[in-house]
């Protein structure tokens, strides 16, 4: 059995759960989530804990964690929110939010226009920091994600679009021939 899925999880005040069937929806400050669960897993929802328990011993104990976590993702989401912080580095690479798409200057020849899902929101400070925001966050890191598919960091100058705290491993370049 899963550690983490025998842990309730607990309803902040101003957040509602409820469960039809197999879909569970939560309400809270930042707004609304719903998703369809497994119907392997019995979820139940007390007064102030949601629990999270398997039926019998196939793939429910394997969902288990997976079903509390995902649960549990969208109870922080919508008290809280989610966000991630992308870097760009290199000479002459930007970025511009002109409303709800996020315009970037990546040494293409021509500017990438990627236009923000429902749902999420960005920041950009001094052109070169990018903060993805939104209460899904499966929704916040692919989004985090394709904008970083535009122009990967490369090894040699570090150059590209990266997840803050990330770490590039570089390579040292060709020598001359002496």
């Amino acid at each position: 059995m899963s550690r983490i899925g025998k842990k309730p999880i607990a309803i902040p005040s101003g957040v509602k759960v409820a469960l039809t069937g197999t879909t569970i929806s939560v309400q809270g400050p930042k707004g609304n989530l719903s998703r369809v669960l497994t119907d392997q897993v019995n979820i139940a929802v007390e007064a102030d804990k949601v629990l999270v328990q398997p039926m019998g011993n196939g793939t429910g104990t394997a969902l288990q964690g997976l079903t509390r976590t995902l649960v549990a993702n969208m109870v922080e989401g919508v008290t809280k929110g989610f966000e991630r912080v992308l870097e760009i580095n290199g000479v002459g690479y930007r970025a511009e939010l002109k409303g709800e798409v996020l315009n970037l200057a990546l040494g293409y020849s021509h500017p990438v226009e990627y236009p923000l899902p429902k749902g999420i929101s960005a920041e950009v400070e001094k052109q070169t920091k990018i903060t993805v925001k939104g209460i899904d966050k499966e929704l916040v890191g692919a989004t985090a994600a394709k904008i970083r598919s535009f122009r990967e960091p490369e090894p040699y100058k570090g150059k590209g679009i990266k997840f803050a705290g990330e770490r590039i491993v570089r390579k040292a370049g060709k020598t001359g021939k002496k």
